[in-house]
């Protein structure tokens, strides 16, 4: 069953239209990707989920419609948004950007918790405890920006383009440490990402964007067995 539903999904900024007709599923405690190159949507269709952009359509979280809500009722639904660029609130250190991720929640022993699996699921973090925003690397703040939304206990991670920037041996450390989390909690994902040999380590299907159209859906093993995707995305 899906946890969340989007059906010929469009958005524009200003009179510039940047969706036309987007689907997706994400199945519950599934992961999904969304392919594509610079500019096809991919990012628009995880801002018209958080309610950052004005959309029309079909947008349904739990059986619930989301489409029109505001990104902070977004966000009290369960649905946590990782943004291209990580967002690290440079001035806060890294324990305060992760506590300020539960800033809803009451559970303060189950916070502490949490803080701990986060710092356990990125040593790096841990080293860093004290240490502002500003002063950790690139992929370290990817680390943090995703502990952070991990911290708010969200039904739903909307991660994008977790490897932008980094180098490789990061990215994948970043992949693995998110595939880690998927397996333990049972978080559902939508995963945006350039790099599919990436991102098909850890979704179970993704759906190709090109010019704000679905071009192609597919099982990650249907997708990396065509051609296609194999010459655009995966280097051969």
């Amino acid at each position: 069953m899906s946890l969340l539903e989007l059906e010929n999904v469009s958005a524009a900024y200003g009179p510039v239209t940047v969706l036309h007709g987007v689907s997706v599923n994400v199945e519950r405690g599934g992961a999904t990707g969304i392919l594509g190159a610079n500019g096809a949507g991919k990012t628009t269709t995880l801002r018209a989920i958080s309610g950052l952009v004005k959309a029309s359509g079909r947008i349904v979280f739990d059986g619930k419609s989301i489409l029109g809500l505001r990104p902070d009722q977004v966000a009290s639904l369960g649905i946590a948004h990782v943004p291209e660029g990580r967002g690290t609130l440079s001035r806060l250190t890294v324990r305060d950007n992760l506590l300020l991720g539960a800033y809803l929640r009451r559970d303060r022993r189950a916070i502490t918790a949490d803080l701990d699996y986060c710092l356990d699921l990125f040593p790096q973090l841990r080293t860093r405890i004290r240490s502002t925003g500003a002063a950790l690397s690139g992929g370290e703040q990817q680390m943090l920006a995703i502990g952070r939304a991990f911290m708010s206990r969200p039904r739903l991670l909307l991660l994008d383009e977790a490897s932008l920037g980094l180098a490789p041996s990061t990215s994948a450390n970043v992949y693995s440490a998110v595939g880690r989390l998927r397996v333990e909690s049972g978080l559902s994902m939508l995963v945006v990402e350039q790099n599919a040999a990436l991102a098909f380590t850890l979704v179970d299907n993704a759906t190709v964007l090109e010019t704000g159209r679905n071009v192609l859906s597919g099982t990650r093993t249907e997708l990396m067995g065509m051609d296609s995707i194999r010459k655009a995305y995966l280097g051969g």
